[in-house]
């Protein structure tokens, strides 16, 4: 429903657009705009002989003598003016406080709205001035033109502020499970370590409270020039309904504000790790304590692996061996499993992957399906990390990144079987690379693939290291 028209403008309908006093004898042309009829027939007269006549507002043609006079917007000017005289003091704010005449111009110079007489007072006597319908339209249209790159400004803050709590979310996410790992490995070691373990995380508590606080600081800034945007963006909009005289009040502060309004985007803040969470070499010859020695089972080897003749070696060969099915060979899938396999107990054991660029480690059960295709998940029996692409990586669904800092030459695989747990160390530089959580059943088995030979430049071997177990081991059954 269309909003009611104020006083305002319907006394602005009643002033001729040319003399901008009230319509004497109005006449209304062929475009519906009404004027004086003498100001009309005046401007008519001013145009030369040939040249088309336009009307002085919208500039459509119009035929000279075409007027039709215009009774009832006669009558309507007549009450106007009667009301005028009877004005109370709710309508003086459209008046000249010095001359107590209407306000119909407006001073470019000085921002403001005058009437006639200020218009040849000397304050405005060399000042453009212009009539207020055109400044006011002048000034809405630029006022519209700034509330665009304004609302862009506010999309682009929230869009940030947005993407800085995911930041936040995803920070926290991190650092939650950085935690439980840090706290995981250290449960481990009891008190061996206990004074390590406490350094450790007061680091990475720290590490966590100088991100989060930048991070928040990003947020906050943020969240408080999207308030700051919508504030200016409110009053603009505000304004631009304003009657004419409002709308220009402060009209040069209102747009110098928008136009120097610039958005400041937020401090980089990295959300990688700073430190390197590593595990000391108390905590590799504590592992070795469980250290146990596999070797290779040449029964569940695939046909195109090649096992040294202590099966402390495996790598992929050229071509397909003619071996017999039997049920414990995988085939298709290239892998080969220790021969020895746990039920419970603690084991750990290393193995040499040097400068390979592909392979796959870990302990499966021995239930697995070995004839098909199978993805290497916890619940098709697998607890598996890689190096793939570049990448190593913990075969979850979602494929878990591994914190390597330093490449791996060695790893180290420690099984825990009555806490569920199988985690991997980088014994290259000892850190902690991945445990798994979960509950075992069945035998476990050590699994090994070396990968593709990729032209020869992954063709070394995967070799089972010497790990000599020490005596205090909790080996079990």
């Amino acid at each position: 429903m269309a909003s009611p028209a104020t006083a305002g403008e319907v006394q602005d309908e009643a002033i001729c657009s040319i003399c901008l006093e009230y319509l004497m004898e109005p006449v209304t042309i062929a475009c519906g705009h009404n004027f004086c009829r003498a100001c009309i027939a005046q401007y008519c007269a001013e145009k030369g002989a040939g040249t088309p006549l336009t009307c002085p507002q919208c500039r459509a043609q119009f035929q000279k003598g075409e007027f039709r006079p215009n009774t009832q917007l006669s009558n309507i000017v007549q009450k106007l003016k009667q009301l005028r005289l009877k004005q109370g003091k709710g309508e003086k704010e459209d008046l000249c406080e010095r001359h107590e005449e209407r306000l119909k111009l407006f001073c470019e110079e000085d921002g403001e709205t005058i009437c006639l007489v200020c218009e040849k007072s000397r304050d405005h006597k060399s000042h453009t001035v212009v009539p207020i319908e055109e400044a006011a339209q002048e000034y809405k249209e630029k006022l519209q033109g700034a509330l665009g790159p304004l609302r862009k400004d506010l999309e682009e803050a929230l869009a940030l502020t947005s993407k800085e709590k995911k930041k936040t979310t995803e920070w926290q996410r991190k650092v939650k499970n950085k935690r439980e790992m840090i706290a995981g490995e250290f449960n481990k070691l009891h008190t061996l370590l206990r004074e390590e373990e406490q350094l450790l995380l007061q680091s990475l508590e720290e590490e966590e409270r100088e991100t989060l606080q930048r991070l928040q600081e990003n947020v906050t800034k943020l969240s408080q020039q999207s308030s700051s945007l919508q504030q200016l963006i409110t009053e603009i909009e505000e304004k631009c309904q304003q009657p004419v005289v409002k709308l220009l009040k402060d009209m040069k502060s209102t747009l110098s504000r928008s136009e120097n309004v610039k958005l400041q985007e937020p401090e980089a803040v990295s959300t990688d790790l700073k430190n390197v969470y590593k595990i000391s070499l108390d905590m590799r010859e504590a592992l070795q304590r469980f250290g146990v020695d596999v070797t290779l089972d040449p029964d569940t080897a695939h046909p195109r692996l090649i096992l040294s003749e202590d099966r402390k070696h495996v790598r992929r060969g050229d071509k397909r061996q003619d071996l017999p099915n039997n049920p414990e060979r995988f085939d298709p899938c290239v892998s080969v499993l220790g021969a020895e396999g746990f039920a419970g107990g603690r084991r750990y054991w290393e193995v040499e992957v040097g400068d390979k660029t592909g392979w796959t480690l870990g302990v499966c059960r021995e239930s697995v399906e070995r004839k098909g295709e199978s993805t290497l998940w916890p619940v098709n029996g697998y607890w598996v990390i890689w190096l793939r692409d570049g990448g190593y990586r913990a075969i979850t669904p979602h494929l878990t990144p591994l914190p390597v800092s330093i490449r791996p030459s060695r790893v180290g695989i420690f099984l825990d079987y009555e806490a569920g747990e199988v985690s991997f160390y980088n014994v290259t530089d000892r850190s902690h690379l991945f445990t798994f959580t979960g509950t075992f059943s069945g035998k476990l088995h050590p699994y090994f693939y070396p990968g593709l030979s990729a032209g020869g430049t992954n063709a070394a071997p995967l070799i089972i290291c010497p790990v000599p177990a020490q005596a205090g081991g909790n080996l079990g059954p």
